[in-house]
C-alpha cells in the first residue's frame, strides 16, 4: 500500500520509503493540518538538499535548524519549538537505534514491546504510540502479535479514527467528519 497522508506525491513518496520521515511527520501532527505534517520531512529534506538522517539532525546546529523549519513555508507553526523536538528523537535514534529508526520495529517481539518503545520516544506519548502502531501495522504490515490490542481503538478493523486510517483522499474525509464528531460529543458532555 501506498502512503498518502501528506496529499502530495512527492512528500508521500518520502514517508513511504523513509522510517525517519514517518516518524518526523508523526511527531510534527499535531496543532497543524495532518498534510502539513507530513509535508514537513519533504520539506526539510528539500532545504538539506538530501533525505534525512538522525545523525545529520541530531548533530546539526540548533539555531540553525530552528531557522531551516522557520523559513517560509514554515514547517510548523512552532517551528522552533518542533525543530528541538525533531533533534532530540533525533539523538534519541542515533543513541537507541543506531540511527536506524526501522529497528524500533523490527526488532520488537511483540505489539505490546512495539508500544513501549514507541512511548519512550521524545514527543511521543500514548495516543501518538497508539497511532503510529496502528499506522504501521495497517498501511505498512508491520503486524506482530498483538499489534491491534496494542494500538487500542486506533487498531480497530474498519475505523476512521486518525492517520492510521487515511489512504486517499475519501478516507481523509472520513477521518476528519469523525474527528468532528468526537468533538461535538465531548462538549455535549
Amino acid at each position: 500500500m501506498r502512503i498518502q497522508l501528506a496529499q502530495r506525491s512527492e512528500a508521500d513518496e518520502l514517508l513511504g520509503r523513509s522510517p525517519l520521515a514517518l516518524l518526523v511527520g508523526m511527531l510534527l501532527d499535531q496543532q497543524i493540518p495532518m498534510e502539513w505534517a507530513f509535508t514537513g520531512p519533504h520539506t526539510i529534506s528539500q532545504r538539506l538538499g538530501h533525505d534525512l538522517t538522525a545523525e545529520e539532525i541530531a548533530s546539526y546546529d540548533p539555531e540553525a535548524f530552528a531557522a531551516l523549519l522557520a523559513e517560509k513555508p514554515a514547517v510548523h507553526r512552532y517551528p522552533k519549538s518542533m525543530a528541538a523536538r525533531v533533534q532530540q528523537l533525533a539523538a534519541y535514534l542515533v543513541e537507541q537505534y543506531d540511527g536506524k529508526p526501522e529497528l524500533i520495529w523490527t526488532e520488537a517481539a511483540d505489539g505490546k514491546e512495539l508500544l513501549k518503545r514507541l512511548m519512550a520516544l521524545p514527543g511521543y506519548g500514548k495516543q501518538k504510540a497508539q497511532i503510529f502502531l496502528a499506522l504501521l501495522g495497517k498501511q505498512l504490515g508491520v503486524e506482530p502479535t498483538g499489534w491491534r490490542e496494542a494500538a487500542g481503538p486506533y487498531g480497530e478493523e474498519g475505523s476512521f479514527r486518525s492517520v492510521a486510517d487515511v489512504v486517499d483522499t475519501d478516507s481523509l474525509g472520513r477521518v476528519r467528519a469523525a474527528k468532528q464528531e468526537a468533538k461535538k460529543a465531548a462538549k455535549a458532555r
